[in-house]
């Protein structure tokens, strides 16, 4: 009984009033006092639920069942398969087929739709119904990187530092590869960026040369990358694929808002702005994980100014330069040239006047959601100041407490 009730407070952490000491949240869980490294195991010690995610049960069986997304095994199965058909087709093409014949698999591993008219020195490309195989084929690619990351490299650096509770474990893994992924995409973001003449968000050339349909290759590789990212985060979050948390909800709004962003503004051709609105969300994410795994190594110090520089990143990316784009959408969209102002997809151009409301929407949104959890981020920081003493006397398999009581009564597979 006394479990039950234990159980049942846990799950009011969930609610907005103590939102900031739930354990389980995805910003403000993992900001939470600590339980001692050297902590004894909890009596309530029970084998993780990780193994019910990531087991394989068979290539054929994750395809079925789509677990392939966080079995690294079966991921990378699948990537194999069309590596190796596009290898044995470049060695037996010419024996078989007429000479020049494109390679069928090629679309999968790069990029498509190179504009005939461009020169080898500059080459551009235009989107196409071939980027589709692509985001799928990169689906697949981040699910195997992403798993492969977080098990075989950050589960054991983890324990090096001293982390062996099977929930934080998990968490760190988490973070970690956030961490590197968001790394990568941000100083990709910002590259790509410095080659346009959009660097540091001069906002007017979002518009003055519209349409963007002529891309240089590494803006549509990076557009198409971050869709299959955010496209396979989501798969796992409606599948159920993994141990969900209390913010699902949250989590679910910011990733389908997060690919309206993506998928409208390639279609349209506004990839300028798609690259700023990337820039703008990724690099502070950098801090935020990195901040959260110091937390969880009890790094006591380094993780206070590790927050502090985190709260300056995320205001002047997440809050200003949002309101930045907002308002040149709001108030340079006028800019566009006059041939540009109609729906004609077959001339490349969208922008009717209507298109202004629908472009400033999703930002928004995007901006709100960031809002309510940049009050979640005060709210530690004022919860830090006033309890800079508190521990954690919680269980870290408090965690885990909803779902091993769902295997112990047999609703888990």
């Amino acid at each position: 009984m006394a479990q039950k009730n234990s159980v049942k407070k846990r799950a009011r952490a969930g609610t907005l009033q103590n939102i900031e000491t739930d354990p389980t949240h995805h910003i403000t869980g993992s900001f939470g006092p600590q339980t001692p490294l050297d902590a004894p195991p909890s009596p309530r010690r029970k084998q993780s639920p990780n193994h019910i995610y990531t087991e394989s049960r068979g290539l054929w069986g994750d395809i079925k069942s789509l677990r392939w997304v966080v079995v690294p095994s079966s991921a990378l199965k699948l990537l194999l398969i069309p590596l190796v058909l596009s290898v044995f087709w470049e060695l037996l093409a010419p024996y078989v087929v007429p000479k020049g014949t494109p390679n069928p698999f090629s679309a999968l591993l790069f990029i498509s739709h190179k504009v005939p008219s461009s020169t080898p020195d500059d080459p551009r490309y235009q989107k196409g119904y071939l980027d589709l195989v692509f985001v799928v084929y990169y689906i697949i690619f981040w699910s195997f990187f992403r798993q492969t990351v977080t098990i075989h490299i950050c589960r054991p650096l983890a324990r090096w530092f001293g982390i062996n509770k099977e929930a934080k474990l998990d968490r760190f893994g988490e973070q970690a590869y956030a961490v590197v992924y968001f790394t990568i995409t941000g100083v990709w973001g910002l590259i790509i960026m410095s080659k346009l003449p959009t660097w540091w968000y001069q906002t007017e050339h979002f518009w003055l040369e519209y349409p963007h349909w002529q891309m240089i290759p590494q803006l549509k590789a990076y557009y198409l990358m971050q869709a299959a990212y955010w496209c396979q985060q989501l798969m796992v979050l409606l599948l159920g694929l993994e141990k969900p948390r209390k913010d699902y909800h949250e989590l679910v709004a910011h990733h389908l808002v997060t690919l309206w962003l993506v998928g409208w503004s390639y279609l349209v051709n506004l990839t300028f702005i798609g690259n700023a609105v990337y820039i703008s969300m990724d690099i502070p994410d950098v801090l935020l994980g990195f901040s959260k795994l110091l937390n969880y190594i009890q790094y006591d110090r380094t993780k206070i100014v590790s927050f502090l520089v985190f709260l300056f990143v995320w205001t002047y990316f997440r809050h200003w330069l949002n309101l930045v784009m907002l308002h040149s959408v709001w108030t340079e969209f006028d800019l566009l040239p006059e041939f540009a102002k109609q729906w004609s997809p077959a001339d490349g151009v969208w922008l009717s006047w209507w298109m202004k409301y629908q472009i400033f929407a999703p930002i928004l949104l995007l901006q709100f959601l960031n809002l309510f959890w940049y009050v979640l981020i005060l709210r530690i920081l004022v919860r830090a100041v006033t309890d800079a003493k508190a521990t954690d006397v919680r269980s870290d398999d408090e965690d885990e407490g909803d779902e091993l009581d769902a295997i112990d009564e047999g609703k888990v597979e």
